[in-house]
């Protein structure tokens, strides 16, 4: 208190009008007041709380604490002088030591109010121009640098890794087997081992294209997309749960992987790419959004129903959103400015805060929108339509015949059999007499011949007519009820309330024998059901005949729906294990059809009025500052939007600025990260960080050229995987060498290729694929790895899969921090946070796991069962699983010990320990 008495004496003497006192000079009257007390803690590269006094740009940053800790002409409002003149300050400074006199405070107080004039040049200290840092720099597509080894180059790439291994004496190793070739890029490319058919043909083929031959191959196969897309969803932190301690589940979540998959595999752009994920919802690729809402978040009322509880939640929500797209697209970590300017690198809290008013009309909910299926997804539809079609011509052979004695089971929406006769006909009709609600609608109508044909069909020829069309385009039509396609969205509507008809003419006259049809046969719809109707033939004088009619059908009872038109009890005993079987199957593929096609309600965010944005003090909603607009940090371009700009224009303007040529980070992050999944490591190790405190590039003058090969390519991923797995430098061996071990001990100039344990995903799968287990269904929902797919806590592992649970890893349901119990062990992320490289730790419950767990010990069995049925001799089935496994033949000494271990314990015994070898876990 004496020293603010003395102050406010002597500030009183000077007067309120700075101009009455001697004009304050930074150099004979400031520093030396900073030196003596400030510049302790705060100068050099001791910066506690992250402020800096000896520099003058630092200076007027401020810390992390308090923003701009000078205010010029507003004393009382800088934190620097209260923090020094207040002796009772939270802050008060200096902590420990003789405190500043109350004329050296008066004299920073006259300095600050008459406008803390710190001239340009009289800095002791000079600091590196933040900016000008190798990565912000354009890109620069260098010369190949010449070599003297003229005969190893196969490409570009070649010449710069050759380039830097002789300038340290150092030369590439020799090239890898074929065998040792084709394991390593088929793993890379596929996640999957290559099979005996596949080593043999490329064994055989002597052509000069027959490494790229087999490249191609894999690019186009589908399990490419499988592959690589796990490396994106890793970085993405993509998973099926919310995460947090509530870690409740996402149901729809998973459309956003199948989209990445889908894009891969369809080698979308890569400047496309992100924009669908940003701004997807403007492109007709709404599930990519998906992007935006990846992380964990607790969604408001979560975190607390309080209104502050709401805001903190919602800022933590939107800095998800700005973490993911800074670390992702750009390899920078842009969210570090949210409580205070960036530590390393050129990024202000304010820059940070124009970031968020990109996104702040993104929330994290499902949304309701009609999805465009893909390739993968109208394949899928295709197949499971046929099977389903299948099963209930099979299904049919058990229901009643109409005009019978016995009743037939009820009408119901799902499905209706009507059997009859077979008769000879060119001309079915269907004509509804009522229904139980409005127009009536058929999803599908399907005749059958007496050969299993639906001969009604559009592909097969067949023409339609009816009484009248209440048209809604796309989804109503007459010609959707012979498309093949089930579904509300995909059916025939009349145009009369209460009946109609519909009429189906066959290329020739056809033997048919049953008519299959239902009002909504995915279930979601049981409204505009004919409950009566009549099924007419056409004879060939032109007269109509009724085949079937609902005369004796059990009455529609809507509480009493069933999937089914059998009566399982009315089929003969000895048979009824069997029907009620195909009606298990038929009843999965019917959920996951409607998945499939009403898949309305995804997990990829809502779009609404964008929030209003402020800086917020320490990154705190409850202290805001001045309000920002979108805009993209200074140093990386001058992209800004008004404030009053709308929620897509705002993600649209991001987007096109992160893929503009001119930013010179896009390029070079991802061009990293495909090196990276090639060779275990990055030529910049840290893949997400391409600041100030990440690590330089082993080969910048590489990372340039492939960067500017990418966007001069069209950003295509595929072009940049053949120029890699091509080159000579993928083609080493993975022997060691001591010499070049002592000049380059972690191989970063790549003298070899570097030996790399597989994922944990791929090692399942492999297993799986190896013993011929591995269901290769693509898509959907994923199957289940524990006995809860969200919650709190308690999941209990399930051991045992068949079916879905045999599908590739990457369709599993993503638990937040629950590693699957078995693979989990080999390094797999807990999706809480983004993974951009994976560790390879080396753990004994590694071994027990794949020597002892129940997964391992079934799938050791089905192999083992597998090559018994092929070979009958015990040396046979040696000689068969090490070169199925391994792909090569035991050694004399190998296969002395395997015949032992097999007559002791039996074959399934060998593949266990041929799976929990390095030479399987391994690729070289």
């Amino acid at each position: 208190m004496m020293r603010w008495f003395v102050l406010a004496i002597i500030l009183t003497c000077l007067g309120s009008d700075s101009t009455l006192g001697e004009e304050v000079d930074f150099v004979r009257d400031v520093r030396p007041i900073l030196q003596k007390y400030c510049y302790e803690c705060h100068s050099g590269d001791v910066r506690k709380s992250g402020l800096r006094l000896d520099v003058r740009s630092e200076a007027m940053k401020g810390g992390e604490l308090y923003g701009e800790s000078i205010q010029a002409g507003k004393p009382e409002e800088s934190p620097l002088w209260q923090f020094i003149a207040d002796e009772n300050a939270d802050l008060q400074m200096p902590p420990e030591g003789p405190l500043p006199t109350s004329e050296e405070v008066a004299t920073l107080h006259r300095w600050i109010q008459q406008g803390a004039v710190w001239p340009e040049g009289v800095d002791q200290v000079k600091l590196a121009d933040p900016s000008d840092h190798w990565s912000f720099r354009s890109i620069e597509r260098a010369a190949l640098p010449q070599v003297t080894r003229t005969d190893w180059p196969f490409n570009a790439i070649d010449h710069f890794i050759l380039a830097e291994l002789e300038a340290q004496d150092l030369a590439p190793s020799e090239a890898a087997s074929r065998a040792d070739w084709l394991r390593r890029v088929t793993f890379d490319l596929t996640g999957l081992p290559p099979t005996q058919q596949q080593w043999e043909a490329f064994q055989n083929d002597d052509s000069a294209q027959a490494y790229q031959r087999v490249v191609e191959r894999l690019l186009d196969s589908p399990r490419y997309g499988e592959r690589w897309a796990q490396h994106w969803l890793d970085v993405v932190r993509y998973a099926d749960t919310h995460g947090f301690e509530v870690n409740t589940e996402r149901p729809n979540a998973w459309p956003y992987r199948d989209y990445v998959i889908e894009a891969l595999n369809q080698d979308v752009p890569y400047d496309q790419f992100i924009r669908e994920q940003l701004a997807g919802d403007a492109l007709n690729a709404d599930a990519a959004t998906g992007f935006l809402v990846t992380a964990s978040v607790l969604l408001p009322g979560q975190i607390g129903k309080d209104e502050a509880s709401m805001r903190l939640a919602r800022q933590d929500s939107i800095d998800e959103i700005v973490t993911n797209i800074g670390t992702s697209f750009l390899g920078m970590t842009i969210h570090c400015a949210r409580c205070h300017n960036h530590k390393f690198d050129p990024i202000s809290q304010q820059d940070y805060y124009e970031m968020q008013a990109f996104v702040s009309g993104v929330e994290y909910r499902d949304r309701e929108f009609e999805i465009p299926l893909g390739d993968m997804q109208l394949d899928q539809r295709k197949r499971w339509n046929q099977r389903r079609s299948e099963l209930s011509l099979l299904l049919a052979r058990a229901a009643p015949l109409a005009d019978s004695a016995s009743s037939r089971p009820m009408v119901n929406s799902y499905e209706n059999i009507d059997r009859f006769t077979p008769v000879r006909t060119q001309q079915v009709r269907f004509q509804v007499k009522a229904t139980n609600r409005y127009e009536p609608c058929i999803d599908e109508l399907e005749v059958f011949n007496v050969e299993g044909v639906n001969v009604a069909l559009a592909e097969h020829g067949a023409k339609l007519s009816s009484s009248g069309n209440n048209v809604s385009p796309n989804r109503h039509e007459l010609r959707l009820i012979n498309d093949g396609q089930y579904g509300n969205s995909s059916s025939w509507m009349s145009n009369e309330v209460g009946g109609g008809w519909v009429t189906v003419e066959f290329e020739q006259p056809q033997l048919i024998e049953q008519v299959v049809w239902g009002r909504d046969r995915l279930g979601k719809f049981s409204d505009r059901l004919a409950m009566e109707y009549v099924i007419e033939v056409r004879d060939e004088n032109g007269a109509w005949k009724s085949v079937a009619n609902s005369a004796n059908r059990i009455p529609f009872d809507p509480n009493k729906n069933s999937h089914s038109p059998l009566d399982v009890d009315s089929v003969v005993e000895s048979e009824q294990a069997q029907v009620r079987e195909l009606l298990q199957e038929r009843t999965m593929l019917v959920q996951k059809l409607s998945q499939l096609e009403d898949t309305r309600s995804v997990f990829a965010g809502t779009f609404r009025e964008p929030d209003e944005i402020r800086v917020l003090g320490r990154g705190s909603p409850e202290m805001p500052k001045q309000r920002v607009s979108p805009a993209v940090p200074n140093f990386l371009g001058n992209t800004t939007l008004p404030q009053d700009a709308t929620e897509k224009q705002r993600r649209i303007a991001l987007a096109d600025w992160i893929v503009s040529p001119t930013n010179p980070l896009t390029a070079r992050v991802m061009v990293n990260r495909i090196w990276q999944g090639h060779f275990g490591l990055g030529l910049v190790e840290t893949s997400n960080d391409f600041g100030h405190n990440g690590v330089p590039p082993s080969h910048p003058e590489l990372l340039d050229w492939l960067s500017a090969e990418f966007i001069r390519s069209g950003w295509s991923l595929k072009h940049m995987h053949r120029l890699i797995v091509l080159s000579s430098t993928y083609r080493q061996s993975s022997s060691f060498n001591p010499a070049a071990a002592e000049v380059d001990t972690d191989n970063r100039l790549l003298w070899r290729y570097p030996p790399q344990r597989l994922m944990g995903e791929v090692i399942r799968d492999s297993i799986l694929a190896l013993n011929g287990n591995l269901n290769l269904e693509m898509g959907g929902p994923g199957f289940s790895l524990f006995d809860k797919r969200g919650g709190l806590s308690g999941f209990s592992p399930i051991e045992s899969f068949d079916k879905d649970g045999l599908r590739r890893m990457i369709y599993s349901h993503r638990v937040r921090r629950e590693r699957d119990p078995v693979f989990g062990a080999f390094d797999c992320p807990d999706y809480g946070q983004s993974t951009p490289y994976r560790r390879e730790s080396t753990t004994s419950i590694q071994a027990l796991n794949l020597f002892n767990s129940r997964f391992m010990i079934e799938q050791s069995r089905t192999l083992a069962g597998r090559l018994k049925a092929q070979h009958a001799e015990t040396a046979q089935q040696i000689e068969a699983v090490y070169q199925l496994v391994l792909l090569r033949p035991p050694t004399p000494q190998e296969r002395e010990e395997a015949s032992l271990l097999v007559n002791q314990h039996g074959l399934a015994s060998l593949c266990r320990v041929l799976f929990n070898s390095n030479e399987f876990l391994y690729v070289r």
